[in-house]
């Protein structure tokens, strides 16, 4: 197989989405893989508060790469999981969470400061009605021209897949949780 007839893209606009896990797990990994490349990157949570795995690992690396990686922690909680998450925290508090969260994304994805924005468990923000489908589909399409893009989440909607370039559907075969198991630290979170 030769690659005579390929191009590569400038920038590309990716989807994590599924009931599955490995979501933001993937979207780490990519994280990883364009620091590794010199990247700038921000990595945005709409939804983790607590302190979870990601937040401490991005912690200790952050004083290595400085201003190449910007991370913003805006959630709540899970919005609407009952007594898992969240539990006490009013629906205003959760929409003004996800929309100073928005904000930060949208100045990230057109400021041309980052090569990829990472908008960890959007998706789930815009199913769960704390933010609007338009503002998705604003930061996949008016992000800078040298940015790539990632959406994280489930229930990414379909009407907006012919905006990116990479979708991928995470699904569930099988997970503890149904057992009522509760996460795991470094496996879950």
């Amino acid at each position: 197989m030769t690659f005579e007839n390929y191009r590569q893209k400038e920038t590309v606009a990716l989807v994590y989405t599924g009931e599955g896990k490995g979501k933001t797990s993937a979207s780490l990994g990519l994280m990883a893989r364009a620091l590794g490349h010199g990247w700038s990157v921000a990595f945005l949570q709409f939804i983790k508060h607590w302190q979870v795995g990601e937040h401490d690992f991005i912690q200790k690396i952050q004083p290595l790469f400085g201003a190449q990686l910007h991370f913003y922690k805006g959630g709540r909680g899970f919005y609407n999981a009952g007594e898992i998450s969240a539990a006490n925290i009013p629906e205003q508090e959760h929409r003004d969470a996800a929309e100073r969260t928005y904000l930060e994304a949208m100045a990230c994805a057109r400021s041309g400061n980052f090569q990829l924005v990472i908008c960890d468990e959007m998706s789930n923000a815009v199913h769960d009605g704390l933010l609007k489908e338009e503002a998705l589909e604003a930061v996949l399409r008016e992000r800078h021209e040298r940015t790539s893009i990632c959406i994280t989440g489930r229930y990414f909607p379909e009407r907006l897949l012919p905006l990116v370039d990479i979708a991928t559907h995470m699904s569930k075969i099988k997970h503890h949780f149904d057992d009522r198991f509760l996460a795991n630290p470094g496996i879950d979170y």
